[in-house]
């Protein structure tokens, strides 16, 4: 099955509320999608860390791992963008509820 990679993060598009810069999620959610355009895989090693192009170094590997992890705390969007980006484990909850 051949998956389609966006180029932008599909949560980056809105910055945190009221702060005009990204909040954690969001910046997690670009390391993520720039790992996964550059690698063609969605899987991280947990000790793997991604730096952003404005220099920043994000622990792609443990951001996952916890994103996972709490998953039924993810709201339907936060989920809906890992879902796009091909995460079985989140389009499975985001069709429960």
């Amino acid at each position: 099955m051949a998956t389609t990679f966006h180029t932008e993060p599909p949560a980056l598009a809105s910055a945190a509320k009221g702060t005009g810069k990204p909040s954690a999620f969001q910046r997690g959610l670009a390391a993520l999608t720039q790992y996964i355009q550059r690698e063609g895989r969605t899987v991280v090693g947990r000790a793997h860390i991604e730096e952003l192009p404005d220099g920043s170094a994000i622990r792609l590997g443990v951001f996952l791992s916890n994103q996972k992890a709490r998953r039924e705390r993810l709201d339907a969007e936060q989920r809906a963008a890992f879902a796009e980006l091909g995460y079985a484990w989140a389009a499975e909850q985001s069709e429960r509820g």
